[in-house]
């Protein structure tokens, strides 16, 4: 008997890629799965049943249960669909793995509101719809489990994602406050940032050496190492295991911390802006991030 016997999985943007991968283990270990996916294309463009449908029978051929779901997470309606799927063709819910996702990168100045709300919509909103739909049902049985898909970009920071990066750390906050709100109802949630080579991170450029180097290293981690942490975090094992933030990067699983003091400073006749630049910054100095941060200065390495 696999891990998630008996479960049903609901899975966000599951038709290609990171998703895909997640769904395929996820029936592998006894999981009915909802594998959602409209088959947009990677900036959220166009519409296409293949890819949903292709996961799903792959998912029988092997023996599984899975059903496709082609909803926008974006939509309210269709958010809800994911989750009544669910609950009509299997008889319940036990996980929601909000991994759907869509790029339109720009540098800052740049960036067009549309770009900004399109990219929103889906991650943060999409998130919190599916998770909003599960969470009655999650509710009545005192259980269940939410696995948010963050990223890098919003946990560190990265060039000409704005948009991207600010959803991302959003769901982190999203997830905290599930985690809390939850927890009376024996409900987890956790996020994880991916490494992963996908056609989500195939629009990286790759124009520079060092952005050459980064993509080569990327290439090198594939989809379906983020699988088996999903799989861990939906089971009956992962109990107690909430509010936290994970990260895989090819065949090694990092723990985040969350943001807490580095350093403090009083001054009891209360601070002026003068002695702020005087004394301060300059005590602090040694403990700021760097400005111009990215993932490739914390993960300077090649992935293990």
């Amino acid at each position: 008997m696999g891990m998630l016997e008996g479960k049903v999985v609901a899975v966000t943007g599951a038709g290609r890629g990171v998703g895909r991968e997640i769904a395929l283990l996820c029936a592998k270990h006894g999981a009915a799965v909802v594998v959602n996916d409209p088959g947009v294309g990677g900036g959220g463009e166009g519409g296409d049943a293949g890819p949903a449908q292709e996961t799903v029978n792959e998912i029988i051929a092997s023996g599984g249960k899975a059903h496709a779901n082609l909803a926008s997470v974006a939509d309210p309606a269709g958010a809800t669909s994911i989750i009544e799927d669910a609950v009509q063709r299997f008889g319940r819910i036990d996980a929601v793995v909000n991994n759907a996702g869509i790029l339109r990168d720009a540098i800052w100045h740049k960036m067009s509101f549309e770009d900004w709300r399109a990219v929103i919509d889906v991650h943060l909103n999409g998130a919190f719809l599916v998770s909003k739909a599960a969470t009655p049902y999650f509710r009545e049985q005192q259980s269940g489990s939410f696995i948010h898909f963050t990223s890098t970009s919003g946990l560190i920071g990265n060039i000409g994602q704005a948009n991207y990066s600010a959803a991302k750390l959003g769901i982190v906050g999203l997830s905290q406050s599930i985690a809390l709100d939850m927890a009376r109802a024996g409900v987890r949630s956790n996020c994880i940032a991916p490494f992963a080579w996908s056609r989500m991170t195939a629009s990286i450029p790759a124009e520079t050496p060092e952005q050459q180097e980064r993509v080569e290293r990327l290439k090198t981690m594939s989809a379906d190492k983020i699988a088996p942490l999903v799989v861990y975090l939906a089971s009956d094992a992962a109990q107690g295991v909430t509010n936290q933030i994970f990260s895989v990067r090819k065949n090694e699983i990092t723990l985040y911390n969350k943001p807490r003091p580095v350093r403090s400073m009083t001054k009891i006749e209360g601070w002026t802006p003068e002695a702020i630049a005087a004394e301060l910054i300059p005590s602090f100095k040694a403990s700021m991030a760097r400005g111009d941060e990215v993932s490739a200065h914390v993960f300077p390495y090649d992935p293990i």
